[in-house]
C-alpha cells in the first residue's frame, strides 16, 4: 500500500476505500440489491468479489435513510464492512458523507464501483487503482482514473478512482441535478478542470456492448444464468471476466436475455431533468 506523510505528523498508511451505493427503492428493479442470487443477496456477491481485490483496504456501503434501507445497513454490518445512511436523491452528498464518516481524509483514495454488478472482476478494479496510485507517485498525476471514458469493458465492470480531495471538491461545486444524483459526472465532464485518464481493456477488444449489470428484471435473469453456468464448472465464487466470456461463447443465446437496454440510462434520465429545470 501507499505511504503518505502528512505535514507535522507521523507516517500514515493511505486508505484505499471502495464505496458502493445501494438501496432497495430502484424504480426499474425494486429490491435488486437484496435479490436472491445463488442462495445469497446480490449485494453479498459484489462484496465478496470486491474483498478479493489486492489494493483495497476498506469497503463501505452507502445506503439511504429510508426505513426499508435499514436492511442494507444491517447487512453491511453483519458482513463486517462499513456503512452509511444518507440522502436518497443527493447521491453525491451521500457518497461524500459516507467517505467522511468512515474515516476518509485528504490524500486517501476512493474507488467507486456499483452495487448492482455481481460479475465485478477484482483484477480490473486493481488495474484501475494501480494506474491512479502509480501515476500519482510520479509527475504524471491524475485527478480521476476510470475505465468508462470511453468504456471498452462490459457494462458491469465499471471502476472509477479519485482522491477524497477531488470528491470533496465535486461535492462543494456540483450544482446540476444530474451531478448530484450521480457521483462523478461533475468530474469527468470537465477535462479542462480535472486531469483524467482512461484505462482500456487490456485484451485490446471493445466489449462495451456487453451488459453485465443489473437494472432490469432481464438483467437479473441473465446474471443468474451466468452463475448457473459457472457453478456447473465449479467456479461459483471465484471466477474472472475471462470465465464469463468463455461461458457466453459456449452459450451464445444467453446474451439474448437482456439485449436491447442502453448503457447509463439512469444518468441520461437525470440529464433530461436538468434541461427541464433549465
Amino acid at each position: 500500500k501507499i505511504i503518505r506523510r502528512p505535514e507535522g505528523g507521523e507516517d500514515k498508511m493511505t486508505q484505499i476505500i471502495a464505496i458502493l451505493q445501494a438501496r432497495l427503492g430502484s424504480t426499474r428493479l425494486p429490491g435488486k440489491s437484496m435479490a436472491e442470487l445463488n442462495g445469497k443477496p446480490l449485494l453479498w456477491h459484489v462484496i465478496q468479489r470486491l474483498k478479493k481485490s489486492k489494493t483495497i483496504n476498506r469497503i463501505v456501503v452507502a445506503t439511504t435513510t429510508n426505513e426499508a434501507d435499514n436492511k442494507i445497513a444491517q447487512f453491511a454490518k453483519d458482513e463486517g464492512v462499513g456503512y452509511f445512511q444518507g440522502s436518497e436523491n443527493d447521491v453525491l452528498d451521500r457518497y461524500y458523507q459516507a467517505a467522511k464518516a468512515n474515516g476518509a481524509s485528504k490524500g486517501d483514495v476512493i474507488v467507486r464501483v456499483t452495487a448492482d454488478c455481481p460479475l465485478l472482476d477484482p483484477e480490473v478494479v486493481d488495474n484501475v487503482v494501480r494506474k491512479f496510485v502509480e501515476a500519482n507517485e510520479t509527475d504524471e498525476k491524475y485527478d480521476y482514473v476510470c475505465n468508462t471514458q470511453p468504456p471498452t469493458y462490459p457494462d458491469g465492470l465499471d471502476t472509477e478512482v479519485f482522491s477524497f480531495s477531488i470528491l470533496e471538491r465535486a461535492w462543494k461545486e456540483a450544482k446540476l441535478q444530474s451531478e448530484r444524483e450521480h457521483v462523478t459526472p461533475y468530474i469527468w465532464k470537465q477535462p479542462d478542470k480535472f486531469r483524467i485518464f482512461n484505462v482500456t481493456n487490456d485484451e485490446g477488444e471493445d466489449l462495451s456492448e456487453m451488459r453485465w449489470t443489473v437494472d432490469e428484471p432481464q438483467d437479473l435473469e441473465f446474471i443468474r444464468m451466468i452463475y448457473k453456468l459457472l457453478g456447473e464448472k465449479g467456479k461459483t465464487h471465484s471466477f474472472t471476466r475471462k470465465d464469463v466470456l468463455e461461458a457466453i461463447e459456449q452459450n451464445k443465446k444467453v446474451t439474448e436475455i437482456n439485449k436491447g437496454f442502453g448503457r447509463n440510462e439512469g444518468y441520461e434520465k437525470s440529464v433530461r431533468e436538468d434541461k427541464k429545470v433549465g
